[in-house]
């Protein structure tokens, strides 16, 4: 029997993305030194989470993510706070998962769905199909090929003697094909693709590509749309390589590595950012719209704006928007969150 080989190409991008993402990866694992504390790797466990739920159609917010993984009670949609109870216990799993079994596989569905559907931890039965805006995008296989196909993706993972990083891809694009539970595939999916990252190299078991996904989920199901038109993955590994890649730069860039309640968090916060929470501070925390912000520190280049003020405050978790799901919401405003107002108190012992 022909041994399985998913079809895709690998392209001189593909190989520029690798050797890009391996540099940036070399210099995320650097800069974080001693820094990686289990404070710092909760926070990004919890970004992903959040960002991973809402490719889902889950409403709750990064506070209330947070409120719930600290154990609060938060007020919201009974089944949107089982997804991320569940998302928090699949994630405890990944240490001692192999990427390559099955039974690991099915047992993490079993925890990521657990009372959200009744089919956990097995493989669908019956055909499915996957619809948008009430659109036929996709027929996975019968169900009666599932466990095959299953069996023979997971070998390849074991043995496909290409790089991690492509490896990951492709099976992310291909179980998504097989589409081979009755729910809870998109995260399925991306949770998998983490996994095996994370055997490669483990500060990738906390990067949040979720959140890059998340804000550019068009071009991501239009990657596994034309993946499908195809029937070869090259594309989809592609725009994986480019989250990757860019989740990494902004990891960098915003120094998310930091803890944010250390005193080093405290004083790398770049000059722009701190003039950011100390102007909210100043107008007593009063959400405000960013055109005005912008007025109060003096600036009229709005993307220079939400490069170097807006998008790291945010990313460290030292904003909030009024509108998280909707960022782009014409009503949207920004305050400090709970920790920007510890930040503000940290520095104002300083």
């Amino acid at each position: 029997m022909a041994k399985y080989q998913p079809p895709y190409t690998i392209t001189p991008g593909i190989l520029d993305a690798v050797a890009n993402i391996s540099e940036l990866l070399g210099r995320y694992s650097a800069s974080a030194g001693e820094s990686v504390t289990p404070r710092l790797r909760r926070g990004n466990r919890i970004r992903t989470v959040q960002a991973s739920l809402a490719i889902e159609h889950n409403t709750l917010n990064l506070e209330q993510v947070t409120a719930i993984f600290e154990g609060k009670r938060i007020l919201g949609q009974p089944r949107e706070i089982q997804e991320v109870q569940n998302a928090f216990a699949a994630y405890d799993l990944l240490p001692t998962l192999n990427p390559a079994s099955a039974d690991d596989m099915l047992s993490v569905h079993s925890a990521l769905m657990k009372g959200l559907t009744d089919q956990t931890g097995c493989w669908r039965d019956s055909g499915v199909g996957i619809y948008r805006d009430d659109r036929l995008v996709h027929m996975p296989p019968p169900a009666s090929q599932v466990p095959r196909l299953m069996s023979d993706l997971l070998s390849w993972v074991q043995d496909a003697g290409v790089h991690p990083l492509i490896v990951s891809s492709v099976f992310h694009y291909e179980f998504e094909f097989i589409h081979p539970f009755t729910d809870g595939n998109g995260r399925m999916g991306r949770f998998w693709q983490t996994l095996i990252l994370s055997r490669w190299r483990e500060p990738l078991a906390y990067l949040p590509v979720e959140t890059i996904i998340r804000d550019q989920q068009a071009a991501y199901y239009q990657a596994l749309g034309e993946a499908d038109k195809t029937s070869d993955a090259t594309v989809f590994i592609s725009f994986m390589l480019q989250a990757i890649e860019q989740a990494l730069q902004e990891a960098l860039n915003t120094e998310t590595l930091l803890p944010v309640e250390s005193d080093q968090a405290y004083d790398q916060a770049s000059d722009q950012v701190s003039r950011l929470l100390m102007t909210l501070h100043h107008s007593l925390n009063a959400p405000m719209p960013a055109p005005v912000i912008m007025e109060k520190l003096g600036l009229k280049h709005r993307t220079s704006f939400r490069k170097n003020y807006l998008k790291p405050a945010l990313e460290a978790g030292w904003m909030q928007m009024t509108h998280p799901d909707s960022p782009n919401n014409p009503r949207q405003r920004y305050r400090l969150s709970a920790e920007g107002l510890k930040w503000i108190e940290r520095k104002s012992k300083k």
